[in-house]
């Protein structure tokens, strides 16, 4: 109950720096032409650097259980939700089946996962959050791709994140010690993260037709099935296989399971 109070906080003050960036927008101090140019710092600077820092702590072959849990969580929550998805779509063939399935089966773990996850379980569900994000990308990049047809240009910023959790698995596998002269300025780079992606999340909404898309039924419909059901039977699923006793690990990614569909959709 008590994460659950720490969780509801936290969400309200991501709304409020969301509210921050649509305010910017409406008063003219933030353009929505620069909404791209921030994505780029965000996605490319940003978030590699919080997950190398979230990689700087001692060896523990606890936590290194708890990654290795992460990885396999990942795989099967995703899986789950993809499962979960083609078969309430079955029967639907119009023209926007193939971004509604993408939309159900892929989150917002970057932008709205990891401020989450960073404020509720700090650098170490960080850790375990790069490896739900790994999975996330693999998967993207052949399963995902294949549901949908569009540019190839993110894939730079798959690999891009890829590379930066080879350099985090090897600073905290190998402990090699990074000097403070790149610790702080690493440290410094990723708290930017959670009001960064939070702006950027109110300039889109208030660059676009809020009332359009509140009035939308499909919205509203890939809204529950990725917001409520899919995380409710990942949930239960990981109840029954007792798979919750991997704690945080399974804590982590079942939140990361919540988020919205993905910004790339």
């Amino acid at each position: 109950m008590e994460l659950a109070w720490i969780c509801a906080q936290q969400v309200a003050v991501l709304f409020l720096l969301i509210g921050a960036g649509a305010l910017g927008v409406k008063m003219g101090w933030l353009k929505a032409e620069g909404r791209q140019m921030l994505s780029s710092l965000l996605v490319n600077l940003v978030v590699p650097a919080m997950i190398v820092n979230s990689y700087r702590m001692e060896f523990s072959m606890e936590i290194l259980r708890n990654l290795l849990a992460a990885f396999g969580l990942s795989v099967l929550a995703i899986l789950m939700g993809t499962a979960l998805t083609l078969l309430l779509t079955a029967r639907q063939k119009d023209s926007r089946t193939p971004i509604f399935r993408f939309a159900c089966v892929f989150s917002n773990a970057a932008y709205m996962g990891f401020p989450l996850i960073s404020a509720l379980f700090g650098a170490e569900g960080l850790l375990y959050a790069s490896a739900y994000v790994t999975v996330f990308n693999i998967l993207l990049w052949t399963m995902g791709y294949g549901m949908v047809s569009g540019s190839n240009s993110p894939k730079a910023i798959a690999r891009s994140l890829l590379h930066t959790m080879v350099v985090g698995l090897s600073i905290y596998l190998l402990q090699i010690p990074v000097p403070s002269l790149i610790a702080q300025p690493l440290e410094l780079l990723g708290g930017m993260n959670t009001p960064l992606s939070m702006l950027i999340t109110g300039i889109l909404i208030a660059s676009g037709d809020l009332g359009s898309i509140l009035r939308d039924k499909h919205i509203w419909k890939l809204a529950g099935v990725r917001m409520l059901l899919i995380p409710a039977v990942c949930l239960a699923a990981f109840a029954v296989l007792g798979l919750l006793r991997f704690g945080m690990s399974a804590q982590v990614v079942l939140l990361l399971e919540c988020c919205p569909a993905a910004a790339i959709t």
